[in-house]
């Protein structure tokens, strides 16, 4: 099938060749979506940097810099505790790091409160 507009681009939404310009957008008439034809810039993922400032990347080893009162448990992370093979995940209430903690299971950290090691 031939498009019927050579020089714009078909439909991100229904891949249909019979798309029209309109002011600045785009248009498919098929299916109604818009679109503008500008380049779209990649979004930059996001650094997650430690408390002094250095790169964490995945499976890095940190450790706890205060001591960190847990939930539902009378116990505290304690200053010093290493934790491997941290995860960096979009952050959730500030915390931006998941991870297995020896003792204590799985949980999430924030990484202003973690140096690498």
């Amino acid at each position: 099938m031939e498009r019927v507009n050579e020089t714009l681009p078909p439909c991100p939404e229904c891949s249909s060749d019979l798309t029209y310009e309109m002011g600045s957008l785009l248009v498919c008439p098929l299916c109604a979506h818009e679109w503008s034809n500008e380049p779209v810039e990649k979004e930059q993922e996001a650094v997650v940097k430690d408390a002094f400032g250095i790169v964490l990347t995945d499976g890095d080893t940190v450790s706890i810099i205060k001591d960190l009162k847990v939930k539902g448990q009378s116990l505290s992370i304690k200053v010093g505790t290493k934790v491997r093979n941290i995860r960096l995940v979009d952050p959730v209430d500030g915390h931006d790091i998941d991870c297995k903690v020896d003792g204590f299971g799985f949980m999430q950290l924030k990484s202003s409160l973690v140096k690498k090691v």
